[in-house]
């Protein structure tokens, strides 16, 4: 489906503008804001505070051996990955999928 944005959501914000995008999502059914919508990144990252708080077993992860290069060249090594029900709008208009 299409993704529109009206004038309302331009509130605050001074045009012409390259603020970055940040959303609110339903996941695994908590409400999980300021989510930072990154076009530009191959990976979806959830910190480890944010994985805690979700209160999922550390031992749902699954094994990652791919390390993480950030921006200046540092290396991080990923704790794993897990699939998420990730929830996005409202009825009627949302969608639910799974992301890892």
């Amino acid at each position: 489906e299409v993704i529109t944005f009206s004038e309302a959501d331009y509130e605050g914000v001074r045009l012409p503008h390259d603020d970055p995008v940040v959303v609110t999502l339903l996941v695994e059914l908590f409400t999980m804001k300021r989510i930072l919508i990154d076009s530009g990144s191959s990976a979806d990252i959830l910190y480890k505070h944010a994985f805690d708080q979700l209160r999922i077993p550390a031992d749902q992860l699954k094994p990652v051996k791919t390390p993480l290069v950030g921006f200046i060249g540092e290396t991080i090594h990923p704790l794993g990955s897990i699939n998420l029900s990730v929830v996005a709008g409202t009825a009627p208009c949302q969608t639910q999928v799974e992301m890892t």
